[in-house]
């Protein structure tokens, strides 16, 4: 599944973004530049979170210290499987520079011992590229720390480590068949200014619009200003609004509930959400709501590592998933959906070994999933 890109010659002014741009609806099983996503292929989208999956550090489980979040290296590891994208997470250097990191803080222990920490976004692309593993081998980068949800302090340490890159590299070095869900990232719970939003928002743009390519591109943030201002800037790739759905309460309101996200979509022409899987299983019927607004849905967060959990989206009606665990995801989706496949009696009988809900059945589990994600 894939949104077609566009070429540089049809690149509109930055400097004159369309007013009201027009989202042309698609009903193939690939999606297209400017595609809407409300008429799903049967294939559920699998999505790679910041590449083949997350580091967490403190977790016991070493899949998740496999290979380095957010590098060259995971986007072309988990372009080794079936998945349609792969997400990751975009900040602006203070010299300009797209690069891709996630965590709004920069951490490391300076040579006198002493714990330092910088925002990602108050560095210079030289000053960023000094963390980390260096892909000139006779330099040596600053070690990296990451503070895990406890507070300790852990080093980033991984099976397969890779250095830092920037959106233009990932566009250079990354398979051109895998689609790029981008995340806008900002900090949360900062007062942008419009000014400053459309300033970082302009140069991911011109990196886009400059080497995209035929690559298909989603767009993602949690910051509301910034998925409305995004869609007013450029009118070819979609616009999805990242939300919690009420898992966690912020001040801005428009971050707090499903049917907030619904209302920031419609009322700003974007294409959809994504979704923290809790939310939609703590309420089901949201799915209608999002359905019924033509609107697409995509869901992350760690339950989407269950396949169980994955297959119950797909029947509720999600149109796709972010995950960490590529293989695992992949591999069960293509056991229990199939694709459009050439061997329509292998089609059937996958069908056949499928689970089969009555509507009664499929309405009694989403009465239950509620009671059971608040366990």
């Amino acid at each position: 599944m894939a949104l077609k890109a566009v070429h540089v010659s049809d690149v509109p002014s930055l400097d004159q973004p369309p007013e009201a741009p027009v989202v042309a609806l698609s009903t193939s099983s690939r999606l297209h530049k400017g595609a809407g996503w409300e008429n799903k292929a049967e294939r559920l989208v699998v999505i790679g979170h910041r590449g083949k999956g997350m580091n967490a550090l403190a977790s016991p489980d070493p899949r998740l210290r496999e290979v380095k979040e957010n590098s060259l290296r995971s986007f072309n590891e988990a372009a080794r499987f079936p998945i349609d994208f792969v997400e990751f997470d975009v900040q602006v250097t203070k010299d300009g520079c797209p690069i891709i990191f996630h965590d709004d803080l920069i951490l490391t222990e300076e040579e006198d011992g002493k714990i330092s920490e910088k925002l990602v976004t108050h560095l210079s692309l030289e000053e960023f590229r000094s963390y980390g593993p260096q892909r000139d081998h006779t330099k040596v980068g600053k070690p990296l720390l990451r503070k895990a949800k406890d507070g300790r302090l852990l080093n980033w340490a991984v099976k397969a480590d890779d250095s830092f890159c920037t959106l233009q590299e990932a566009f250079q070095g990354v398979d051109p068949c895998v689609g790029f869900n981008i995340e806008l990232k900002f900090v949360d719970d900062v007062v942008y200014q419009e000014e400053e939003l459309t300033r970082s928002l302009r140069a991911t743009l011109r990196v886009v619009y400059e080497f995209a390519d035929e690559r298909s591109i989603i767009f993602s943030t949690f910051q509301p200003d910034a998925a409305r201002l995004i869609r007013k800037l450029q009118n070819d790739y979609p616009v999805f609004f990242l939300t919690n759905g009420g898992t966690q309460i912020y001040g801005d309101a428009r971050r707090n509930s499903l049917d907030e996200g619904i209302k920031l979509c419609l009322a700003n022409g974007l294409q959809g959400l994504v979704s923290e899987v809790k939310a939609i299983f703590g309420n089901p019927t949201a799915i209608a709501r999002i359905k019924e607004s033509k609107l697409a849905l995509l869901t992350y967060g760690q339950l989407n590592n269950v396949p169980e959990a994955v297959y119950m989206q797909h029947l509720m009606g999600v149109n796709g998933v972010i995950v960490d665990l590529v293989q695992e995801i992949t591999e069960a989706v293509s056991e229990f959906i199939s694709p459009d496949a050439e061997d329509a009696v292998e089609a059937k009988v996958k069908a056949a070994s499928r689970p089969k809900f009555s509507q009664h059945e499929l309405s009694f589990l989403l009465r239950l999933i509620p009671q059971l994600v608040q366990q």
